[in-house]
């Protein structure tokens, strides 16, 4: 019998040997911790009605169970990743892991709402400390020109929550009631947590003892008041419309931003280091990834609209019309994944842009009366483009960062993933009273948005000495533009 071989990965001191056990159980930690979040946002929502008759929780009482969360998440999520750096990502990983279900199981035996939302946001709170890890462990186990398919994977295994969220939170509630819901997720963690804990990460081959790197607790706070009274603002669009209040978070959230930004270009230690903000691959995947989710999320609100409100649809049938969408999300990442290895990530994220720019004009004229083909192929080509942006850019965000940022890294790539939403729902809502079709045709030229921030990821891959095609040559390249770029 032969050992076990190794291959080489890279953490902050440089590369690492890793075994393919323990990089099957970092993709295996990666992917179910991404589907614990997801899962439990989308069941959530189905519980959510029956958590309002039974705890005798007004509207905006139950609204807060969800928006808590969600402020808590974007606040930290940077920083958090920051931690991941510092202390190992599987570390924070299990840290985060365990406090979620935690949490879960005591929003389980909440006595009333305002436990629920309490606990709610301590959910928010480690779940943003597992989420960055959850990609800062893959950047750490994986070398980077194999990062594309674990990310994929991962994507997959997050749309197939998503597409599952309703049905699942749809049983336990008619079933076991909503307290169910929570309990779903006290099992997992426990075991993942135990698992990271107990697992002992690679050791990097002659890793050094380097000065680590001060934590920027002035830098977090600005930068958790600016996502902080941002999200309430957009979170607050869909039921208040922009009041005196919204326009005053604008505000707050503009001033705190800019005292962040000249707070970091002091700082010794910046909470957003230059070598991940001074890349124009990962500046450029950032938008693409805000521009993708704005356009998708706000699309999916306005056709949840006209499905529930106009057409009478249920959620569960209305989760069901959108399914293909999802279908062609988790089967389209992996693909994603081969193109990304094969072309690069220009073309795959132009494509991706073409694909999702096509999909959300298509769906408006969903309404009675609509064509079945019409209506599923819009959702296929949200999808499928939508899945391509999200394999694509992320991989260029993870690559990209440095090992000693990977946390960073993944936090902004969390960021954005929840500040897109919140702003394509937001824009929808002020464009609906003019009808559904100026704000899908709005959401379309979000989506276009992701073309010129394409055009800034790395070249396409060029042929080798050997004939073959080669995406690493012409990243490699991009990487000496980017240190050329930020040398003085």
């Amino acid at each position: 019998m032969t050992a076990p071989t190794t291959e080489a990965g890279v953490d902050r001191h440089g590369p690492v040997s890793v075994s393919p056990y323990h990089r099957r159980l970092t993709l295996a930690s990666s992917v179910l911790g991404a589907v614990l979040v997801a899962l439990d946002g989308t069941v959530l929502t189905i519980a959510q009605p029956t958590l309002r008759r039974d705890l005798d929780a007004s509207l905006t009482e139950v609204q807060w169970t969800s928006t808590g969360y969600l402020i808590a998440v974007a606040g930290l999520l940077v920083f958090a990743g920051r931690l991941g750096d510092r202390f190992g990502h599987r570390r924070v990983f299990a840290w985060g892991v365990l406090g979620f279900g935690a949490a879960s199981a005591g929003i389980g035996f909440a006595p009333g709402v305002g436990w629920v939302i309490g606990l709610r946001v301590v959910q928010g709170v480690f779940g943003a400390l597992l989420q960055p890890a959850t990609l800062g462990m893959l950047r750490a186990a994986f070398p980077p020109d194999r990062l594309a398919m674990p990310i994929a994977l991962r994507t997959s295994a997050i749309g197939v929550a998503v597409a599952a969220g309703p049905l699942v939170g749809g049983v336990l509630v008619d079933r076991l009631g909503w307290r169910a819901v929570f309990f779903l997720n006290v099992v997992p963690a426990l075991i993942m947590g135990l698992l990271a804990l107990a697992v002992r990460a690679p050791l990097a081959r002659n890793a050094t003892r380097a000065p680590r790197a001060r934590l920027d607790l002035p830098g977090a706070a600005l930068l958790g008041v600016t996502l902080t009274a941002l999200v309430h603002t957009l979170v607050g669009v869909p039921e208040h419309g922009w009041t005196a209040t919204g326009v005053l978070g604008v505000l707050i959230a503009a001033a705190s931003a800019l005292a962040l930004v000249r707070h970091e270009r002091r700082a010794p230690d910046p909470l957003l280091p230059s070598a991940v903000l001074g890349s124009a691959p990962v500046r450029a995947a950032l938008g693409v990834l805000v521009a993708a989710s704005a356009a998708m999320l706000g699309a999916l609100f306005v056709c949840s609209f006209v499905l529930q409100d106009v057409l009478g649809l249920d959620p569960l049938r209305t989760s069901l019309v959108a399914l293909p969408g999802g279908v062609t999300m988790v089967l389209g990442a992996p693909l994603s994944a081969v193109l990304l290895r094969r072309w690069g990530a220009r073309p795959t994220a132009l494509a991706g842009t073409v694909l999702l720019t096509a999909g959300v004009p298509a769906l408006s004229r969903l309404g009675p009366g609509s064509s079945t083909v019409l209506v599923g192929g819009g959702f296929l080509l949200l999808g499928a483009g939508f899945g391509a942006l999200m394999v694509t850019a992320t991989a260029v965000v993870v690559r990209h960062a440095p090992p000693e940022a990977a946390g960073v890294a993944g936090g902004l790539q969390q960021t954005a993933m929840n500040v897109g939403p919140a702003l394509g729902v937001a824009a929808a809502t002020t464009l609906m009273p003019l009808g559904t079709g100026p704000a899908l045709l709005f959401l379309a030229a979000v989506a276009a948005l992701g073309a010129p921030l394409a055009l800034r990821m790395p070249r396409p891959a060029r042929p080798a000495r050997d004939g073959t095609r080669s995406v690493r040559n012409d990243e490699n390249k991009e990487r000496e533009g980017d240190k050329h770029d930020r040398e003085p």
